[in-house]
């Protein structure tokens, strides 16, 4: 005698779920799994924790599929409103810099910029000498400080930044782990703006100058800009006035004459291509298309 077994699985929390062994009379029995043995089919009754039995011929198989296709759908559909659900409850805890346009759960620094009318959101990248990475919580960090050399400077290769901002007063929003020394500064003097000097094929950050007396003197480039805490854990930084088209780089201090030997550079040129990888604000819904969400803001290289 044949043998089939129909046993359909599901995780932990479904195999609780009870399906539906529709019958032909528009009946139904509510069984977690059944089997097909001959002319009878043995289901688990949920209702009685017990094997019973039907014959074959009372059973609607495409009644009893379709239901089970309609339940999965609706599975997926709540699965997925619950987890649009949860991305706008993290998008609602990070600040708005522009309609539809958040900034992202996962911290870092970014340039808001507009390139033809468009506010635009992009990523700086920490740089030192050769180096040229990352952003994030995770950053890297070298105390530079007037004590080593008669002179001590901070070059970045290149003569320009791989960003660069169209407008002259970009706002720059920053999210990074908190050094231990840097606790103990005020959060105006923790992260500033300096403009960086031009040298053959780099820029020059900051130089450090020991007079024969011992005199320590700081050639510094740094502007007035305005520092505000902001939700989330994120600080915005704002130059107090239009900065001039050139090469400039965000600085962390470390402590009031010490500063990160990683900084993050940008120029300003409103000339300049597009950058690449932006975050642009999500569309507005459609009804003709699928709206959407804050999680579908992602990097777009051009």
């Amino acid at each position: 005698m044949a043998f089939f077994l129909l046993l359909f699985t599901h995780g932990p929390a479904e195999a609780q779920t009870a399906k539906r062994l529709v019958l032909k009379d528009g009946s139904y029995q509510l069984a977690s799994k059944w089997e097909v043995n001959g002319d009878r089919v043995r289901y688990l009754s949920t209702e009685r924790n017990e094997w019973e039995e039907v014959p074959a011929s009372m059973v609607d198989w495409p009644a009893t599929e379709n239901f089970e296709k309609q339940r999965e759908s609706q599975r997926k559909l709540e699965l997925k409103q619950s987890e649009e659900e949860e991305e706008s409850e993290k998008v609602a805890a990070s600040p708005a810099v522009a309609p539809g346009l958040h900034l992202p759960n996962s911290g870092g620094v970014y340039l808001l910029d507009t390139y033809n009318g468009e506010l635009q959101l992009t990523e700086l990248s920490q740089s030192s000498g050769e180096l040229n990475r990352r952003t994030g919580h995770n950053i890297l960090r070298g105390a530079i400080a007037p004590i080593t050399s008669s002179r001590q400077s901070i070059e970045l290769k290149g003569e320009h930044a791989r960003t660069q901002s169209h407008v002259q007063q970009p706002a720059i929003f920053l999210d990074i782990d908190q050094d231990p020394g840097t606790k103990s500064l005020p959060l105006a003097e923790r992260f500033r703006i300096a403009r960086l000097e031009p040298k053959k094929d780099a820029r020059v950050v900051e130089i450090v100058k020991i007079a024969i007396t011992g005199k320590v003197s700081q050639q510094e480039f740094y502007l007035p800009a305005t520092v505000e805490q902001l939700k989330g854990g994120w600080v915005k930084l704002t130059p107090s006035q239009p900065l001039s088209p050139g090469e400039y780089a965000v600085v962390e201090m470390l402590a009031p004459k010490t500063m990160n030997a990683y900084v993050w550079d940008f120029g300003v040129n409103p000339s300049s291509p597009e950058n690449p990888g932006v975050w642009k604000a999500a569309p507005k819904p459609s009804l003709s298309t699928e709206t959407e969400t804050p999680s579908d803001l992602q990097s777009r290289p051009r």
